[in-house]
């Protein structure tokens, strides 16, 4: 985060994180927290993260990379709530599209992989196995 410039004063709560408010040169907001590795502000903790373009990261950060619990809200109507690691969709998740449908379950490096569950724009729930765009031997509940 060295090429950011600081919006607010920058304030230490004790030995916690730093409470910082940044504005990118590229018009991106982040709000939450931060450590200092080395001289160099990363944002560590919990914030948001606001893109000029109105992609909005609210949860857990790492070493200045969306990591553990959070969610991404697109412009188009896409949310995806759930694990990050290494900025990426990561772990058990609910990814919604903008048509409506949703995808519950597991990701892998921001592939749908392994058990999960795809509700359609008619409400009709599809369970299997998922493998980034194929999802072979999938089964519909009934709601009998």
């Amino acid at each position: 985060m060295s090429d950011i410039q600081e919006s607010e004063d920058v304030k230490t709560q004790g030995e916690g994180p730093i409470k910082v408010s940044y504005i990118f040169p590229n018009g991106d907001t982040y709000e939450g927290e931060c450590s200092r590795c080395a001289g160099v502000m990363m944002r560590s903790g919990t914030g948001t993260h606001t893109s000029a373009g109105g992609i909005i990261y609210t949860g857990e950060w790492l070493e200045d990379k969306m990591h553990g619990r959070g969610s991404l809200n697109h412009p188009s109507g896409a949310l995806y709530e759930g694990e990050f690691k290494d900025n990426m969709y990561h772990g058990t998740g609910r990814y919604n599209f903008p048509d409506g449908s949703t995808y519950k379950g597991p990701f892998n490096k921001n592939r749908l992989e392994g058990d999960g569950a795809f509700t359609d724009t008619q409400g009709l729930v599809w369970t299997g196995e998922f493998y980034g765009k194929a999802a072979l031997g999938l089964k519909m509940l009934h709601n009998i």
